[in-house]
């Protein structure tokens, strides 16, 4: 016969039993809770790296090297002058990558009236005053009675529905300045003639070198030079040293508005479209 089950020791049984269950399943559920823990602060982590290496790769993309800049325009800009009836590029090395501007030194120009001029291609207010004064400025430089340096920079980037044509044109002048310097003005008044007008797309690359081929900059490295932007962390470079910082040979703080022009350390404000009336400011520096 069987013998009858002894209920105590069922019992004990069946509550050890229970507790084995209940220590098995806290010691999991203790388990699943780190698990869960180390998936999220380890995704936190992951995502925080992501975060960094976006915003490092944003900062890094957006600051270029200034590169090196094209040849004859040292001063962040190119400085004409005039003898026997001829304009001519007074000639500079190109400077190196990572190099500063070299400021004209314009106490050795002792003989002339200096005039310096900050413009942007784009811009409508440096056409009325190209338009109205052009004539007389070379004249007056092929006198040899001024010098005359000019700095493009890409001021207005941001009214040609991002064609970027402010830095674009500055390039192309850059390049022209590199391999045909003497075109240099000549390529100034075209794009001048042929200027978009602000909250258009701008010019195409093709229609930019069109343009300097039709004033005479016909070098073969020209186009080339254009197309690739050679010069465009140059051009960015001296616009945001010329944004910054104190404009040489004269005391304006920095570069606020384009055109921006000045006579023997002067700044011209009068009007843009009297040729006279620049032409006695010139007069008064000259005399003064």
């Amino acid at each position: 016969m069987t013998p009858a089950p002894d209920n105590g020791q069922s019992k004990r049984n069946r509550r050890d039993e229970a507790r084995e269950k209940a220590r098995i399943a806290r010691e999991a559920a203790a388990r699943r809770r780190r698990r869960n823990r180390f998936f999220i602060i380890g995704g936190s982590v992951l995502a925080a790296i992501v975060v960094v290496a976006v915003v490092v790769f944003a900062v890094t993309s957006s600051i270029q090297p200034p590169g090196p800049g094209p040849k004859n325009m040292a001063s962040g800009g190119i400085l004409l002058q005039g003898t026997s009836g001829q304009v001519s590029t007074v000639k500079t090395a190109a400077l190196k990558n990572g190099e500063a501007v070299k400021p004209t030194d314009q106490k050795k120009l002792t003989k002339t009236v200096n005039i310096t001029a900050y413009i942007d291609y784009q811009c409508p207010y440096c056409d009325q005053f190209e338009t109205t004064n052009a004539a007389q400025i070379q004249t007056l430089l092929k006198k040899g009675a001024i010098t005359y340096e000019v700095h493009p920079i890409a001021f207005l980037d941001n009214s040609s529905l991002g064609n970027k044509y402010s830095t674009r044109s500055a390039n192309a002048a850059a390049c022209v300045a590199n391999y045909e310097p003497d075109k240099f003005l000549a390529v100034t008044t075209a794009f001048y003639k042929n200027q978009p007008a602000e909250g258009t797309h701008g010019r195409t690359d093709q229609q930019i070198i069109t343009t300097v081929k039709g004033a005479g900059a016909t070098n073969s490295k020209i186009p080339s030079c254009i197309t690739s932007q050679k010069f465009k962390s140059f051009v960015a470079n001296v616009t945001q040293t010329d944004l910054t910082k104190k404009l040489p040979n004269s005391s304006i703080a920095k570069l606020s508005s384009t055109p921006t022009v000045i006579v023997n350390g002067k700044q011209y404000q009068g009007s843009l479209t009297d040729a006279s009336a620049f032409s006695s400011f010139v007069a008064q520096q000259s005399a003064s």
